[in-house]
């Protein structure tokens, strides 16, 4: 995958809110980068030396269990920022997530000397690290009601749903294997109760996707 060279198409697309002097710092000290599908972005333990910015792609966050498993936390999109890594960057700590990017994906990185002088120089940056806070802490507690309040099969509803609306497209490349471990459930549950949403309507199985129906 070749590294895209930085411009302000980037921040017409996804940071248009940037006020112009931000603008010209990030485009000055920010490195970007890229990781290929399934590649490990940021691991549990890792000390991180720079706050990312995510350009093109998709990238899951997750915790890892001593034996390997994983509890899924919250997937972050092109415009979307690491909360995690800032909160990390800023108070010098090790991560407490691992991150994979889902498919190819480029990041603008942005070294944590810098953090300190953003926030106080720049309102937009200011209230952008604000509002990514603010939207990882909604998803963290959408995981929580899903897991303490909502049967598997409307986890798995709300999953789909979810994924249609993000990615902005009705075929879902998703392995069963993958639902399940984002759902801290088994393949063989997933596939009973993704067969039930077929033969409600809800979803379509194809060999390699799944059609999402409902709009």
């Amino acid at each position: 995958m070749k590294t895209p060279i930085f411009d302000s198409t980037y921040f017409d697309k996804l940071f248009s809110h940037f006020e112009p002097g931000l603008r010209q710092f990030i485009a000055d000290h920010g490195k970007v980068k890229t990781f290929m599908a399934g590649e490990i972005i940021m691991q549990t333990g890792q000390h991180l030396k720079a706050s990312a910015l995510v350009l093109e792609g998709r990238v899951k966050l997750y915790r890892e269990s001593d034996d390997g498993g994983e509890f899924f936390m919250y997937y972050l999109e092109p415009g979307n920022a690491c909360a995690l890594s800032m909160i990390c960057a800023i108070k010098q700590e090790t991560s407490q997530v691992t991150a994979r990017a889902v498919e190819d994906t480029v990041l603008l990185m942005i070294p944590i000397i810098f953090m300190d002088d953003m926030m106080k120089q720049y309102k937009t940056w200011y209230y952008f690290v604000l509002e990514t806070y603010r939207a990882r802490f909604e998803e963290l507690l959408t995981v929580i009601d899903d897991v303490a309040f909502r049967a598997m099969d409307e986890r798995l509803f709300f999953y789909l749903q979810k994924q249609y609306r993000q990615l902005k497209t009705n075929k879902l490349v998703l392995s069963h294997l993958d639902i399940a471990k984002d759902l801290n459930s088994s393949r063989e549950v997933i596939s009973r109760l993704l067969k039930k949403m077929e033969q409600r309507g809800d979803v379509k199985l194809h060999r390699k996707f799944i059609e999402w129906l409902k709009t």
